[in-house]
Formats: structure tokens, C-alpha cells, sequence
């Protein structure tokens, strides 16, 4: 079972590393295949990916994660500033101080759970946003953001006489198609590394942990060490998400750490499928598309899109389109993403396991219900014995094999 495991392991691997390759002409004939829109895809993949080790495996849902992310960005700008043009540096500056950052958000945010630790981490998050407007003005340039100036100092690239006018990756400027693949093998390297984390058993104890944490607790097992090991991680990705979004536009602003960029990736990883490998990229590219492409439509590309139908049919059609698309993207999102809470709670990857029927899985109740709902993700659910039905419990009464004893 375990060859197998890593077998299938292997295989979504290499399947989803084709698919970041071939993206250009994937996203091609819907319109979203430049390189902008895909390095976005690839970053906040990256830090969906991340918020999905916290929220996927444990359960516990954070509303602050957009202040790792702007950590990250903040680190990454200071590291083009002071240290080199390299990404290589400001990655490790970027991930130190999210982690840390996480860290601390975390040791208090993680004595409570539920709701109250919900508002616990919106709490810190707004606060380090407010703090970035004010007490920290000199450190995060307040209102004007963070940026790149050619007069910065940049002690390392002045000691070797190294000079770049971008931020770089070994002479490779990240911007254009070189930034899109650039950003996509570091998406191919969080996803391999998060299938690692689901499949070790550090992930295994926090899928115990969201199943029935209270049971772990009555047997003396202390859960906190894995809770905050996993909110570290996953602020650890948030942090490495900002370095990338600050190499491919190297203004840093307080605004990537208000509470609506927390509820983004919230959002994506719900849409997708909370607790699956491949469900928090899908939510994001859904939520990006709408956002850069959907957002773009107006009544004139509408009207040019429907030029075939007779006048009378056209213009009621397009008043009645232009509704959803433009300035209303986001009411077409909203109704997308209450139609897959209504009838696919576990996101869009239970919609896909069962129209491919990938493998048996419990049915999902509620949202983050069930700890296993993986399209070649989380392990392989063995096929219940045939007196074993969905309630857990066996149809028929076991035998009593114990031989009576004569009196």
C-alpha cells in the first residue's frame, strides 16, 4: 500500500508539473494565457497551498494570513534595498520573518480554538496593517509603499560588482515568461513539498487532531506543538508567496495585509476543496480568473459577443450579462461559490472525484468536514468490508464464536 501511495504520489506530481508547464496554452483559449495573470496564479497558489497545511489538515480556520504575506513583502523589498538584486536572498529573509512573525501569532492565537481563534488571528492582522500605516512608517513607507530605488545601497552586489536593474534569479530577470516559469518550479516545489506534509506522520496527527482533538487530549497527548509547527508552515509559505509578489512588482503596500486578502485565500481554498492537495490551486486560478479577466468584460465586448442574435434579443441580453461581468464580477463569483457550498461542500475537487469516481470517500457534511478528500491526495481509503455501512457501524451483529461450556 505504501508503494502504491508514493507511486500515485509521484505520478499527480509529474502530472501537475506538466500542467504548470504547459499553462500558457492551457489558459490560452480562455483568455488568460499571459504571463501577468499566470505568475499571480502561481503565487497565490503558493500561498493557498500554505493556508491549506493549516486549515486542511487541522481544521483551524485563520483570518490573518495576509500578514505573513505582507511580511514577506516587506522582507523581500528591504533585501532588494540592502542586500542584492537576488531572489535567493530575499526568499530567506522573506521566510525567516514570516515564520517567526507566525510564530509568535501563533503561540497566543493557539490557546483558544474555534471562532475565538478566528478572531484572534483577524485581531493580529489587523493590527500589524494599522501598523504599517503608522508606528512602522519609517520601516514600511506608510501609504506610499515600499519600492526598489536605483540609488538603494545593496552592499552585497557593490562587493562582488554585480548590477541589476530588476530583481533577478541567477542573471534571469523574473519578469515576462522567464518570471511565470520561474514562479511556477517554486509552485511545483510547494506542492511536492505538501504532498510531503501530508503523507508524513506530522500530517497524519494533525488529520487526528481535526478529527477529534478533545478524544487526543483524554489520552494525554498534547496537541499545541503540532498546531503551532503547522501555523508556522503555513505562515512559512505566506511569507515565501510576498518574496515572489514583491520579485514580480517590487512595490510593497500595506494593502496585501488587510483582512480582505485574508478572506481571498480563504475563499480559495474553500472553493476548491479544504483539505486536498489539488483544491487550493484550482480555487485560486478560479478566483483569479474572475478577478483580471471576468472583471475586464463590458457591455461592448458583450454586444460584439452576441452580434449573431437579432437587435431585439441582443440588447436585452447584454443589459441583462453586463450585470455579472465588469464592476459585477464579483456578484458571479459570489453565486459561484454559493452553489459549490450548497451542493459541493467539499469544494470542487468532490465534484471531480465524484464525476471520475476516483476513489470511495466519505460523504462531506459540512465544509473541512471530512479529513480525507483527495484526488490522489491523502491516503488511499481502503474499500469497506460488505457488512460495513456508511454510519460506521456493521449491519449485522458479530458472530459469538465462543463455544458454550457445558455446566
Amino acid at each position: 500500500m505504501k508503494h502504491i501511495t508514493k507511486t500515485a504520489d509521484f505520478i499527480l506530481l509529474g502530472c501537475f508539473a506538466l500542467a504548470v508547464a504547459l499553462g500558457p496554452f492551457i489558459f490560452a483559449p480562455i483568455g488568460a494565457g499571459y504571463p501577468d495573470l499566470l505568475q499571480k496564479f502561481a503565487i497565490y497558489g503558493i500561498f493557498a497551498i500554505g493556508f491549506n497545511i493549516l486549515f486542511g489538515l487541522t481544521g483551524y480556520l485563520s483570518f490573518g494570513h495576509a500578514a505573513f504575506l505582507g511580511v514577506g513583502s516587506y522582507a523581500a523589498v528591504w533585501s532588494f534595498k540592502l542586500v542584492s538584486m537576488e531572489l535567493l536572498p530575499a526568499i530567506g529573509l522573506s521566510v525567516l520573518l514570516a515564520g517567526l512573525l507566525a510564530l509568535a501569532i501563533g503561540f497566543v492565537s493557539l490557546r483558544r480554538s474555534g471562532i475565538y481563534f478566528s478572531i484572534l488571528t483577524l485581531a493580529f492582522a489587523q493590527m500589524c496593517y494599522n501598523m504599517a500605516y503608522s508606528v512602522l512608517t519609517p520601516i514600511t513607507n506608510g501609504e506610499t509603499g515600499l519600492r526598489v530605488l536605483r540609488t538603494d545601497p545593496r552592499y552585497l552586489d557593490a562587493a562582488i560588482g554585480y548590477s541589476a536593474k530588476a530583481p533577478t534569479l541567477f542573471g534571469l530577470e523574473i519578469t515576462g515568461w522567464t518570471g511565470y516559469y520561474i514562479c511556477g518550479v517554486v509552485l511545483i516545489a510547494a506542492f511536492g513539498l505538501s504532498i510531503a506534509i501530508f503523507r508524513s506522520p506530522f500530517g497524519m496527527t494533525l488529520r487526528a487532531i481535526k478529527s477529534n482533538q478533545n478524544r487526543m487530549g483524554y489520552t494525554g497527548f498534547n496537541s499545541r506543538p503540532y498546531l503551532l509547527s503547522a501555523f508556522v508552515m503555513s505562515g512559512m509559505f505566506a511569507g515565501l508567496a510576498g518574496a515572489l509578489l514583491a520579485a514580480t512588482d517590487p512595490l510593497a503596500g500595506a494593502e496585501r495585509m488587510q483582512w480582505t486578502a485574508s478572506g481571498e485565500v480563504v475563499l480559495m481554498t474553500i472553493l476548491g476543496g479544504a483539505g486536498t492537495l489539488l483544491g487550493p490551486v484550482i480555487g485560486t486560478g478560479i478566483i483569479k480568473y474572475f478577478e483580471n479577466i471576468f472583471s475586464a468584460y463590458n457591455e461592448n465586448m458583450l454586444s460584439a459577443m452576441f452580434s449573431f442574435l437579432p437587435d431585439g434579443v441582443r440588447e436585452p441580453l447584454v443589459k441583462f450579462m453586463s450585470l455579472f461581468v465588469g464592476d459585477g464580477w464579483q456578484l458571479t463569483l459570489g453565486l459561484i461559490f454559493m452553489a459549490v457550498v450548497i451542493f459541493l461542500p467539499g469544494g470542487v475537487m468532490e465534484g471531480v472525484m465524484r464525476l471520475f469516481r476516483v476513489k470511495r470517500t466519505p460523504r462531506v457534511r459540512s465544509l473541512g468536514d471530512s479529513p480525507q478528500r483527495d484526488m490522489l491526495g491523502e491516503s488511499i481509503i481502503e474499500d469497506m468490508p460488505s457488512d460495513y455501512d456508511s454510519s460506521g457501524a456493521h449491519k449485522h451483529p458479530a458472530k459469538n464464536n465462543v463455544t458454550p461450556v457445558a455446566p
